[in-house]
């Protein structure tokens, strides 16, 4: 493959310059960002797709035969593509447009406030501390906060930042339930009960991650989120138009068509295991843009720490574990290695 040429005086390059707002990538990483930096890319992918999309309408519409459709239909999507849409979710329009608004707001910050803000308990990420190439790096920043954090006293949040946090402690609630459904759902399709392991999903460890790509003066030559699977039971996310998301299908990536009116849900690598690799955690990516920002927020759904996670059904293709020994061996092998390995680990 070709070595991209890094567009360092093109129009495009001075346009994506970063501005007040923008953490200085280039300053703290600029090893990874030199022309002669040996990158393996993929720079360009055409071929677009549109998930599954499911009415969850009919969970509720009273009529039998159209509930075991969906349900079926969602337990197929996730066994084949790992990714499916959802419509008529129960999450209020206006709701998802008021976490858009201020996430706008809360990122437009200047950076060192955001770095220095005890908002959420100084839970802003960005960059990869750990990278050491560009396939490594990912062009973004974010707030990783846990749903416990969203009830802390009005005292750890700046004056400006109280309307975010209530907004987001609807729109925690809100997912929560909508993960819960779809949960019980992806269960009751394997024969189990529909709240075989939810009574161990705690607030400490569920969380909302709200995100900003930034425009990269480096596209196509850079990830806005390197390739990796969830390490939870499912995501539920909330993206705006601008795009970016692939997903790994039939061994080639595809791009995910934006649509506004759905959520995207996808499968961790918890889901994947308990469902004994019914269901599959698919390895997916973000592709940074030259031009505009991107925004996105995805909910997260795990299980208290000390959860064992084993397969519904004999035999196992897993080890038990727990998810705190998942999630130690995850971050051990980002430390040495600059990847997540996830379930080949745990393999039996």
């Amino acid at each position: 493959m070709k070595e991209p040429s890094f567009p360092f005086s093109t129009p495009a390059f001075m346009a994506s310059l970063p501005g007040p707002c923008d953490p200085p990538f280039q300053e703290r990483y600029s090893s990874l960002f030199s022309p002669a930096t040996t990158i393996q890319l993929t720079l360009k992918n055409d071929e677009q797709c549109e998930l599954p999309l499911i009415d969850l309408w009919r969970l509720e519409c009273g009529d039998e035969e159209g509930r075991k459709a969906c349900i079926a239909e969602i337990g197929k999507a996730s066994s084949e593509w790992g990714f499916f849409q959802v419509v008529n979710h129960g999450i209020n329009t206006q709701l998802l447009q008021a976490i858009k608004e201020e996430q706008r707001r809360l990122f437009h910050s200047p950076f060192e406030k955001k770095v220095k803000s005890k908002v959420f308990n100084e839970s802003y990420r960005w960059g990869n501390p750990t990278a050491t190439s560009l396939d490594q790096f990912s062009w973004s920043e974010a707030f990783h906060v846990p749903l416990s954090k969203l009830g802390e006293d009005d005292s750890c949040f700046e004056e400006e930042f109280k309307t975010l946090r209530a907004v987001m402690q609807k729109v925690a609630e809100a997912m929560t339930e909508l993960a819960r459904i779809l949960a019980g759902v992806l269960a009751e399709n394997l024969g189990c009960p529909a709240t075989c392991f939810l009574e161990n999903c705690s607030e400490s460890t569920c969380f909302l991650r709200l995100n900003r790509y930034p425009p990269c003066p480096f596209f196509p030559a850079a990830f806005g989120l390197m390739p990796h699977t969830d390490s939870d039971f499912l995501t539920i996310l909330h993206q705006d138009q601008v795009g970016g998301l692939q997903l790994m299908n039939d061994s080639k990536w595809v791009s995910v068509k934006p649509n506004p009116d759905a959520l995207i849900v996808n499968i961790g690598d918890l889901f994947q295991a308990w469902s004994n690799d019914v269901y599959k955690s698919v390895e997916h990516k973000v592709m940074a843009n030259g031009k505009v920002e991107r925004y996105s927020m995805a909910y997260f759904l795990c299980p208290s720490y000390e959860s064992i996670i084993g397969s519904c059904k004999e035999p196992s293709r897993y080890k038990k574990f727990t998810f705190e020994e998942f999630r130690r061996q995850v971050q051990e092998d980002v430390k040495r290695t600059g990847y997540k390995v996830g379930l080949a680990r745990f393999l039996i």
